[in-house]
């Protein structure tokens, strides 16, 4: 019998709610997943504070501009702010000031700034699809553990089923004193062992359909339904899998590695910006300013008003600050030094990432030839104790062997489909993951 004989019915066992009563693909199951995974949404925070550290690299660029102004009151014996004069008398007065700066040479740390800013910038973008990536990889497993143990429910039903069967014709044979009351006792036994597995199996299967709306967070729901029969998502099997081309189509666009050699670029660029701080730096500087006094007086004693004094007060100014630094305690050496060292921490760090994806991708590879070869096995295995089974059923009612043997029969063939079931969606689960490094689109994840 073929595996994709195994799932043919999906039976509900868990109340049924507004979620349950939809039926999921597994595409829907992964969107659903992304749109609403907590984790995603904080790479998409932190890409936003990427983006926003990107602008003001940017916008540092531009002069810097600041305005003040103040308003003193002063009493006792004080002096004049604009005769410098000591006097005993109570008097305010108001400053205003516009101070500009702009950096003309600064060893370009600025411009590297930006580039390496920019580059964090992309790092945190492929930080988004790497997490995407990974939750569709734990929905997929998830989503064919249901399927696995659906079918455990629908092979333990149909072991169930040949129990009752049997329990049913030793009955009738009991009664008719073909067969002894020890015979009925066994057939029970096999048939309430049956219905303990079943029970088992379903428990299972509410676990496995937990994990799924866990990992999909699909808040109100106790139940979920899963579309696709096995007919929809089987697949020839491929053998012809070349670890170096496996190898060097994943590695131009699987985003933890692409995310770490922006990383790396960005940390050379911030090395270069860090050594700027070596070179002596140029900046342009002006400003305006102008004040009132309460104690400036015309030649009749009266307080100039402050329209006048606002304009005749007026002070401007401009001009150019060259700063060399020479010693500053080495701080800024140490920290090209240290900068340095982290340059060469993220491309060390970028050679792990590239030797663990080389390393899944020969596990990847590994597995499929052994699970193909485990699958065409077990299928015939299944073939095999399935005819073995059918013998022993005919023999068993023929009363040419006793209830023990038929049991350790029907068990055999029990074992055998739920292995072949295992290993046919471990194949299919393997075979979509070295599709998805092949660069095939797996997953509707933009």
């Amino acid at each position: 019998m073929r595996l994709k004989t195994y799932i043919t019915t999906v039976l509900v066992f868990v109340s049924i709610n507004g979620f349950s009563q939809e039926m999921w693909t597994l595409e829907e199951c992964v969107d659903y997943a992304i749109e609403h995974n907590l984790q995603v949404k904080n790479t998409l925070y932190n890409n936003d504070s990427s983006k926003e550290s990107y602008r003001q690299s940017i916008r540092d660029l531009l002069p810097s501009v600041n305005g003040s102004t103040d308003y003193t009151v002063r009493y006792g014996r004080s002096a004049d702010p604009n005769t410098n004069d000591y006097v005993n008398t109570e008097f305010f007065s108001n400053n205003y000031s516009l101070n500009a700066n702009l950096d003309l040479f600064r060893g370009f740390q600025k411009l590297n700034t930006i580039r390496a800013s920019k580059f964090i910038h992309k790092a945190t973008q492929e930080d988004i699809l790497q997490e995407k990536f990974l939750l569709a990889f734990r929905v997929m497993s998830a989503y064919f553990d249901i399927k696995f143990f659906e079918g455990l429910v629908t092979n333990s039903l149909e072991q169930l089923e040949i129990s009752q069967r049997n329990y049913d014709l030793v009955k009738k044979q009991v009664e008719l004193g073909l067969m002894a009351g020890a015979d009925l006792y066994e057939a029970e036994s096999n048939l309430l062992g049956d219905k303990l597995l079943l029970t088992q199996n379903r428990n299972q299967l509410a676990n496995a359909k937990l994990v799924l709306i866990q990992e999909m967070n699909l808040s109100g729901a106790s139940d979920i339904r899963l579309q696709e029969s096995f007919e929809e998502i089987e697949q020839s099997v491929n053998e012809d899998i070349s670890l170096d081309s496996l190898y060097q189509s994943a590695r131009g666009f699987v985003p933890l590695v692409k995310s770490q050699e922006y990383r790396v670029t960005a940390a050379k660029k911030q090395l270069h910006a860090t050594r700027g701080s070596l070179l002596p730096s140029l900046s342009l500087f002006a400003g305006y300013g102008t004040s009132y006094f309460e104690t400036n007086v015309d030649e009749s004693g009266n307080v100039i008003p402050f329209r006048t004094q606002f304009s005749d007060n007026t002070s401007k100014f401009v001009g150019a600050q060259l700063n060399i630094p020479l010693t500053n305690g080495w701080i800024n050496h140490s920290r090209v030094k240290q900068q340095k060292i982290a340059y060469m921490q993220a491309k060390n760090n970028l050679e792990i990432q590239e030797q663990e994806l080389f390393q899944l991708l020969q596990q990847l590879v590994q597995d499929n030839n052994a699970l193909i070869a485990e699958y065409e096995q077990s299928t015939k295995q299944v073939e095999s104790q399935q005819i073995a089974f059918t013998i022993a059923q005919k023999r068993y009612e023929k009363g040419l062997i006793n209830a023990l043997e038929l049991f350790q029969a029907k068990n055999l063939y029990g074992v055998a489909q739920n292995q072949n079931l295992q290993v046919g969606l471990r194949l299919k689960v393997n075979q979509s993951t070295i599709d998805f490094y092949n660069g095939l689109p797996i997953f509707n994840i933009n």
